[in-house]
């Protein structure tokens, strides 16, 4: 598909590029915002899986920068944003990156440290696996990413706090909504208007982190096989009452954005510019400085630039 036609097919694609932003993700972050207001009273924040760094942009415009610019605000006092990610990502004004694993407690080690000892007021997750298109497949890789990245939130958000996580909806999204209770006294499955209709992507926005009493975070995953109900009455089996029949729970699912916003299932024309000229698509604001996909296509680069070696012999006098 050229820029041309996607820029068409994909309203936010091209805003993403004409405001800025790395990625068309930066608005469902921003929608989630206008809704739940989720960057209140934020001094500390960590963005996980952050590359490209889309979030982390929404993160730096809507805290560092503001705060930066107010008169008087000393550098101790600015807010900060510390993004974690596998792979490298292009620097962003008041972020600080961290190249590590978010499964692996040296990494939330290493947050704290920036934090100088402080615990996150909010950790934001945007983070996927490469999909497969076998809905079941996805969405249970998906779930156990969320549930790694509630291994380091147990370690770096301090009670009070909110974690915001990409999901897909499933068959078994209840089960999950109902781990995630055990930890966040509300939780809210959100689809952002800048999210397809079609995609089975979803948010869980989770407010106010309240452990349970003398909860370790040693002991999550033990803790997770058996999950309390969400009214906290008692102990259930993951198999049982809330999750099938009469009792099942009933997930709070919101839409948020302006609904009478661009839809993003929807083909916009192209706009002209003052002189009437075609509309000039925009290349992206910032490719990936090291992809994984990287060494594949230099290998493929080389084998074809041997092959045509090998032909240029063969061919020779």
């Amino acid at each position: 598909m050229g820029k041309a036609s996607r820029d068409k097919r994909d309203i936010y694609y091209r805003k993403a590029k004409e405001e800025g932003w790395r990625a068309r993700s930066a608005f469902k972050l921003l929608q989630i915002d206008e809704e739940f207001n989720i960057f209140e009273g934020v001094k500390r924040v960590v963005d996980l899986c952050a590359a490209p760094g889309s979030w982390s942009q929404v993160l730096s415009r809507k805290l560092y920068q503001p705060a930066k610019l107010s008169a008087g605000q000393r550098d101790g006092d600015l807010p900060l944003i510390v993004a974690i990610d596998l792979q490298p990502m292009a620097p962003i004004e008041g972020v600080i990156q961290v190249q590590g694993d978010i499964t692996n407690a040296r990494t939330a080690e290493v947050v704290i440290r920036h934090f100088d000892g402080c615990k996150a007021d909010l950790v934001v997750c945007d983070g996927a696996p490469d999909v497969t298109g076998l809905h079941d497949m996805d969405e249970f890789v998906q779930s156990q990413l969320i549930l790694a990245g509630l291994t380091i939130v147990s370690h770096i958000l301090k009670t009070g706090g909110k974690f915001i996580a990409k999901i897909f909806r499933g068959k078994d999204t209840t089960l999950l909504y109902c781990q995630l209770k055990l930890f966040f006294s509300m939780v809210t499955f959100a689809k952002p208007k800048s999210s397809r209709n079609s995609s089975i992507e979803a948010f869980a926005v989770c407010e106010n982190y309240s452990p349970p009493e003398g909860f370790n975070p040693k002991d999550l995953y033990h803790l997770l096989e058996k999950v309390g109900s969400p009214t906290g009455d008692n102990d259930l089996d993951c198999s049982s009452g809330w999750l099938e029949g009469p009792n099942k729970v009933y997930i709070p699912f919101l839409a948020c954005g302006d609904l009478n916003g661009f839809d993003s299932d929807r083909s916009y024309p192209l706009p002209s510019n003052a002189e009437g000229s075609a509309y000039q698509s925009l290349d992206p604001v910032q490719p990936p400085i090291a992809p994984p996909y990287k060494t594949a296509l230099e290998l493929k680069k080389a084998l074809n630039q041997g092959i045509r070696d090998i032909e240029s012999l063969s061919i020779g006098p």
